[in-house]
Order: structure tokens, then C-alpha cells, then sequence
């Protein structure tokens, strides 16, 4: 009969933090992405990489070793570096006779693979190429433009990883001047096409400010090649949301679609018979109102 294998408490007060850092949480911290090269990767693919690195500091790691590396063959190789450097999402970049200039964006669920898709790069303009710049961690605004993002299945899904992978920090509010960046994937028959701007709050005569956007890197035309999605089963079990996250809803309490709130209040029923009204000032009569009174019942 096999020994079990029990859990060993840690012994130290470093290893218990460690312990307790890898357990799950109820709110997840940022995920962080780790960027891994394949045997021969051109020069657009190291470029790419290293601006796609600079919009997702610092919540990133790039590895300059080369890895004889293929994804969609054997994904164990990806799995353990993801988990040695704490990252859940990866970019690999690889190029080969048969796929050159591949880029594969995946990311991981409990250590394991959740989806991964494959893109061939076509065309490529670097930060370089343009004068404009923004600050670091700048949450960027996600735009997705063409009707094929609702219309394929596939699209759809490649959409929901592209949001995870771009959308930074979750936060609950942003004010107008924090938004300096905009990322805009168009969908067409063939291409998915990727602009990066940034936006220019300029004066006008209104309260509003006036908007302008200004072309900024990286701009990547890519082509998409292979996918590797999650059942249906794994990818509801991953976006479950634990009981102590979902927030109790309020007795009485409702909002309408413009955000505002409602409340209904459940009174007793009043005694109008018994409430006290004669020392209301409003209610008093007036001294042409009492001498009409004191005649009528004279004359009556």
C-alpha cells in the first residue's frame, strides 16, 4: 500500500507568509504576465515583445533565455515557468519557416492551461515611431470595433482573452484626466488590427473639455492562426465567483438603469383623528375668520 503524502506545516515564519501567499483568494491580485522566446525569434518579434512588456509593467517578467518551446505540442514547459515566476497569463514568441512571426497569447487557471490563441504578425510599428507617450501604469480604455467580435463564436472568445490580458488593474473609479491611453482592436475578414492612442483633453468653449487622439505604438497587424479553448465545464468552474465576493442585496432598495437609487419606506397607519393641529401657525384662523364665526352663532 502506497504512504500518503501529507501536508507539512512550515516551520518558519517566512515559509507560513509564503504558504499563505499562494493560497486562493477572494479577490485576486493583478495578474501578471511573463513573456518567453522560442528557439529563433525575428527582430519584430523581440520588439513587439518589448513594448507589449513596457504597457504591462510592472506587472510583468520578461525571460531573455531561449526555450526550445511548443505550446500547442506540449504546454507542461509553459505551465512550470508560469507557476516558478507567479504569472497566469504568457506571450510566446516564436518564428519558423512554416509560422513565422507567430505570437501566442494564453493564459492559466490553478496552475493549468485555460485557452491560448495564435496570431502571425503581417505588420508592426514600434513606440519608436511616434512622438507621443504616456505615464506608466496607465489603465488603458478598451475599444473592440466590427461586428464580427459579436457575430463568431471564436472572435468572442478571443475577445474575452484580449480584455483579460490588456485591462490592468481593476479599480472602481477613474477620474477624466486619468484617461490618457485607448487600445482598439478592429476585427475585419482577414486581420484583427491593434491601435494604441493616446488621448489629449484640449480647452473649448463648453464645460467639457475638447477630445483629441494621437497616434501612439504599438500598431500590430495580425493575422489569427490556431486557438485552443477551454470546455465549458472548466471555463465555469474558472469564472465563479466565490459567495464571500457577491455582495447582499438590500430589502427595499433597487436601482434603475440611469444608476439611481430607489428606496421603498413601509409605514403604520396614522391617527389623522387625533393629531394636534390647531397650534400650527398655517392653520390658525384669521380675525375676519373668528368674527364671522362669532355671528353665526349669535344669530343662531
Amino acid at each position: 500500500m502506497p504512504s500518503l503524502q501529507r501536508v507539512q506545516k512550515p516551520t518558519t515564519r517566512k515559509g507560513k507568509k509564503i504558504l499563505l501567499a499562494k493560497e486562493p483568494k477572494v479577490f485576486e491580485d493583478v495578474k501578471k504576465k511573463l513573456f518567453l522566446t522560442g528557439r529563433k525569434a525575428s527582430e519584430v518579434l523581440r520588439n513587439c515583445s518589448k513594448d507589449l512588456y513596457k504597457l504591462s509593467k510592472p506587472h510583468a517578467v520578461i525571460l531573455s533565455r531561449k526555450n526550445d518551446i511548443l505550446p500547442f505540442e506540449n504546454i507542461v514547459p509553459v505551465e512550470n515557468l508560469c507557476r516558478n515566476n507567479d504569472a497566469s497569463l504568457f506571450f510566446f514568441s516564436t518564428t519558423n519557416k512554416k509560422r513565422p512571426n507567430s505570437l501566442t497569447i494564453g493564459r492559466l487557471f490553478d496552475g493549468r492551461l485555460l485557452d491560448m490563441v495564435e496570431f502571425c504578425i503581417n505588420d508592426y510599428k514600434s513606440f519608436d515611431q511616434f512622438t507621443a507617450s504616456i505615464p506608466a501604469e496607465t489603465k488603458p480604455c478598451l475599444v473592440f470595433s466590427g461586428e464580427l467580435w459579436e457575430q463568431s463564436q471564436e472572435l468572442a472568445k478571443v475577445k474575452s482573452l484580449l480584455v483579460d490580458v490588456f485591462r490592468g488593474e481593476v479599480i472602481d473609479a477613474v477620474r477624466l484626466q486619468g484617461l490618457e491611453h485607448v487600445i482598439m482592436f478592429t476585427a475585419t475578414n482577414d486581420n484583427i488590427l491593434m491601435r494604441s492612442y493616446q488621448i489629449q483633453l484640449k480647452k473649448s468653449s463648453t464645460k467639457l473639455p475638447r477630445v483629441e487622439l494621437e497616434d501612439l505604438g504599438p500598431h500590430i497587424d495580425m493575422v489569427l492562426k490556431r486557438t485552443k479553448f477551454a470546455s465549458e465545464d472548466l471555463m465555469k468552474r474558472a469564472c465563479r465567483t466565490p459567495q464571500e465576493a457577491k455582495s447582499k442585496p438590500k430589502k427595499n432598495v433597487s436601482k434603475d438603469a440611469l444608476g439611481t437609487t430607489h428606496g421603498r419606506i413601509h409605514m403604520g397607519k396614522q391617527k389623522v383623528g387625533t393629531i394636534q393641529t390647531r397650534k400650527m401657525k398655517g392653520l390658525k384662523k384669521t380675525a375676519a375668520e373668528k368674527r364671522v364665526a362669532r355671528k353665526s352663532k349669535k344669530a343662531n
